[in-house]
């Protein structure tokens, strides 16, 4: 028998200066129900799950929910309708514990004594929410000493404290391990089972046949089509995704390599986050750096770069031994980086495109010593738009106007802009689309064979095995192996990956 949709979104139009960002969406979710929100970025699913939960308001169309269409007009409404989201970039206070998290703004008080907040009382309450899901966490803990898996629990048990109904997650397993990403299929599949309806967006497409009932595409700010998850092919939503054929695995990049080392690592120690660390790059090589996550890759990535100080340890440009004590000092020997964190460490949120992409390469920009050029900046910073495909209105946009896929490319082109003959890109492809990744993946191609040397560290080792020339793997701080790409396999890699000393 049919079931009336908990949510039912018809008509829905939304645009902003300069860009056009839903025309007549639909969007439909049953009671305990998956349902999967899938696209390109700048697709619209942001803009879309942003007026369900009353951040942006809709110029057209109607919400229907429970039978009955309501106004949205801010968050706070949302959350007392039952409608709750858990972004991709988490919106906890580390210093606070679990309990005071869930609870903040709600706070229970002392009964006689209101001035005082009852924090037994809000300790038992989180435990018996973190009881109904089965999630080991204690209450009291701060919440900045918990996994990125464990904080991402932390907020969908901030989400029940407000009797969710409709929970949206966003790239909800970008940042975890095989064993978190199933831990956190368990606990929506028993949200499920309690009725609750949930709205699934990710890009990792391969993972949807294990957790959601439908999938829905959007393309462009429009709706493409709703599928049930058993006749949902990845061919098929990625066709329905960007209207073309892309090629979504990275062909193995021909093999450009030299013998000339540019980069060398000797002995890089730093605690037990980096132990012993050796090795060497070549011209013309992808060098890929795989491991579970707290492996120590992003750690020794942020060392080379001058971002963390390391306790010994050498590091040789092109045979040159150099001291490298902040980024200014990586950039001036042609040394890039592209964090995981794009938003923390990778821009600047406030700044429009141009400035975030000239940034790192102004003094090329200058006239005069301290005039900047700015039609020169402009023409490089619209032909890395085009190269990069970037979907912004102007170069004026701010850039936390931009969907997250648009986001990571502009730290791309920045860096391209910069010319830098090592580059090190630490989760290239996160957040971002099957379209997305193959141009990505076409560029770094590109790049090597342009005689650039690339260390690639990737969460997903299909990524890993396609795109390398070898492959280190890391566990607990150290190089536990070296592969050749020609002899790597998933489980050569998981086997050096857990191999503790």
């Amino acid at each position: 028998m049919q079931r009336d949709p908990l949510v039912l979104m018809e008509g829905i139009d939304k645009s902003f200066p300069g860009v056009r960002a839903l025309q007549n969406c639909r969007f439909e979710l049953l009671p305990g129900e998956i349902h999967a929100l899938v696209g390109e970025n700048g697709a619209g699913k942001s803009t879309l799950v942003k007026i369900l939960t009353g951040v942006f308001q809709k110029d057209a169309g109607r919400i229907i929910y429970k039978g009955k269409e309501v106004k949205i007009p801010n968050p706070r409404v949302a959350q007392e309708l039952g409608i709750s989201i858990v972004h991709q970039e988490l919106n906890l206070m580390p210093h606070l514990t679990v309990a005071q998290n869930i609870f903040i703004g709600r706070e229970f008080r002392r009964k006689g004594f209101p001035v005082f907040l009852d924090e037994e009382e809000m300790n038992r309450r989180a435990q018996e929410l973190l009881n109904t899901l089965h999630m080991p966490i204690d209450p009291r803990t701060k919440v900045r000493d918990l996994t990125v898996a464990k904080q991402q629990m932390v907020e969908i048990a901030k989400a029940l404290s407000f009797n969710v109904e409709v929970l949206i997650m966003d790239e909800p397993t970008a940042t975890l391990s095989e064993a978190e990403v199933e831990e956190l299929f368990r606990v929506l599949r028993k949200l499920k089972e309690k009725g609750i309806g949930i709205i699934y967006i990710s890009h990792r497409l391969e993972e949807l046949h294990h957790i959601a009932d439908r999938v829905t595409v959007m393309r462009d700010g429009q709706y493409v089509g709703t599928l049930d998850i058993r006749e949902a092919t990845i061919d098929k939503i990625i066709s329905m995704m960007v209207g073309r054929n892309v090629y979504v695995a990275a062909s193995k990049t021909r093999d450009e390599r030299s013998s000339e080392v540019v980069l060398e690592v000797k002995h890089l120690n730093r605690g037990r986050e980096i132990r012993d660390v050796s090795f060497q790059l070549r011209k013309g090589e992808i060098l890929g750096l795989a491991g579970l996550v707290g492996a120590g890759r992003t750690e020794v990535a942020r060392a080379i770069f001058g971002a963390d100080p390391v306790e010994s340890g050498e590091i040789y440009v092109r045979g040159r031994r150099v001291v490298i004590k902040s980024p200014a000092d990586a950039i001036r020997h042609g040394i890039a980086y592209l964090s995981e964190d794009r938003r923390r460490y990778g821009l600047m949120l406030g700044l429009d495109v141009e400035s975030n992409m000239v940034l790192p390469s102004m003094k090329d920009f200058l006239s005069f010593s301290f005039f900047v050029n700015r039609k020169k900046a402009q023409e490089q910073c619209e032909e890395y738009v085009r190269k990069l495909r970037i979907k912004t209105p102007t170069l004026a946009q701010k850039v936390k106007n931009l969907s997250g896929g648009n986001q990571q490319k502009v730290i791309l082109a920045k860096w391209l802009m910069k010319n830098c003959d090592i580059l090190i890109f630490d989760e290239p492809t996160r957040g971002i689309d099957v379209g997305a990744k193959s141009e990505i993946y076409r560029l770094l191609n590109e790049l090597v064979e342009e005689g650039k040397s690339i260390i690639m560290i990737s969460s997903e080792l299909p990524e890993i095995l396609r795109m390398s020339h070898r492959i280190l793997v890391m566990c607990e701080g150290r190089i536990t192996g070296e592969i050749d790409a020609s002899e790597a396999t998933e489980e050569l890699i998981m086997k050096y990956a857990t191999m503790r000393n």
